[in-house]
């Protein structure tokens, strides 16, 4: 592992569904939050799919005054559906409500704006929205690009666009981008606070996205070294196959970012190459992330096993624990519901109690 900068590993999970509910059936997103905090996650992040889940910062609104420690963040918002000042003024209140613990992950859309007719958006536009929303969440004033205001025929308008009371509102926001091909990898190591890979387990996958950041990184004049985050497929079973079968969905759903366009990004075997590309040629945003769906289905077991962590709790740990002598500092699972009602759900309780203890220091 390159550097000498210090690690704590961080296990994070992933939040959903309602913000809050009256039915006592429906496990809402605040009680996602209280239980994560409760068994000893890190951190929880809400997605930010207007089409398929509540509003991610109310549900981080909530959760922040339910919890005490547990960070909460954005798994991930996107570069489109809303303007730099309003995500970064929306994730700021985050920050103030929740003292300190509010965290910034964005990427280029996907479901967001598959379900507005959209593709992901563009690698240069992405990098655009990156740079002012880093911006506005210093405080910094963002110059204006074309304007109309004058029409209005004021005395006088703004002249940039700055957020007035951010250094009202606690810490800088850290921002992280997801990333999965080297130009955004290359984009997040010039303008972001870490990076993290959808690359899945796979350990020579990570250590070249590193490198694409560090190249990066020292192209720009800035030090190498960056903190690092991975999305992980996982599930905790005694049995791989029961464990394969609760994480199905979730490795078509990021093994998909590796041939979004149906070009494989990265490294990867003929046999990883033809997998990606099915996956690919098979993907349907109508099952994303179910693991019944036609995507899922060409996935064999073997991609499944080396691309997600599915198994005991020591395969998990000597799994992780290979992840982390490369340098990733911060796991995000999206893995069985933190909801009792769900017989999966036990995987993410056994994970917090069995596999986070071992690796916790490594």
């Amino acid at each position: 592992m390159r550097g000498a900068r210090a690690m704590t590993t961080e296990f994070w999970t992933m939040g959903g569904g309602r913000p809050t509910s009256d039915d006592p059936s429906v496990f809402d997103g605040v009680q996602m939050a209280v239980q994560a905090e409760q068994l000893g996650y890190d951190g929880i992040v809400w997605v930010d799919s207007q089409n398929l889940a509540a509003d991610c910062y109310v549900s981080m609104a909530l959760a922040a005054h339910a919890t005490s420690r547990i960070q909460l963040g954005t798994g991930v918002t996107n570069s489109y559906t809303r303007h730099p000042a309003i995500t970064a003024s929306a994730i700021a209140s985050i920050q103030a409500e929740s003292r300190g613990r509010a965290h910034m992950g964005i990427g280029r859309g996907d479901s967001a704006l598959a379900h507005l007719g959209l593709a992901p958006h563009g690698v240069g536009e992405f990098e655009q929205y990156l740079i002012q929303l880093q911006a506005y969440l210093r405080g910094d004033e963002v110059q204006f690009g074309e304007t109309d205001v004058e029409a209005l025929g004021l005395a006088d308008t703004p002249q940039a666009s700055r957020i007035y009371y951010m250094a009202q509102m606690g810490p800088k926001v850290p921002v992280d981008v997801a990333a999965t091909g080297p130009r955004v990898i290359q984009a997040a190591a010039r303008h972001a606070d870490r990076v993290s890979f959808n690359l899945g387990a796979d350990v020579d996958r990570t250590r070249w996205g590193m490198e694409v950041a560090r190249e990066a990184r020292e192209e720009a004049g800035l030090d190498p070294e960056i903190p690092f985050a991975a999305y992980i497929p996982l599930a905790v079973h005694d049995d791989p196959e029961q464990a394969m079968r609760i994480g199905a969905g979730q490795v078509s759903l990021f093994a998909r970012f590796s041939s979004m366009y149906g070009t494989v990004i990265g490294p990867a075997s003929d046999q990883q190459a033809r997998v990606l590309t099915d996956i690919h040629d098979h993907y349907d945003m109508h099952g994303h992330g179910r693991p019944g769906s036609a995507q899922a289905g060409v996935i064999p077991t073997e991609f499944e096993r080396s691309f997600g962590v599915f198994g005991p709790p020591d395969y998990c740990v000597q799994r992780l624990g290979e992840l982390i002598e490369t340098g990733v500092d911060r796991f995000i699972f999206r893995g069985s519901p933190l909801d009792p009602s769900d017989p999966d759900s036990e995987s993410s309780v056994r994970f917090a109690q069995e596999v986070i203890p071992q690796l916790k220091g490594s």
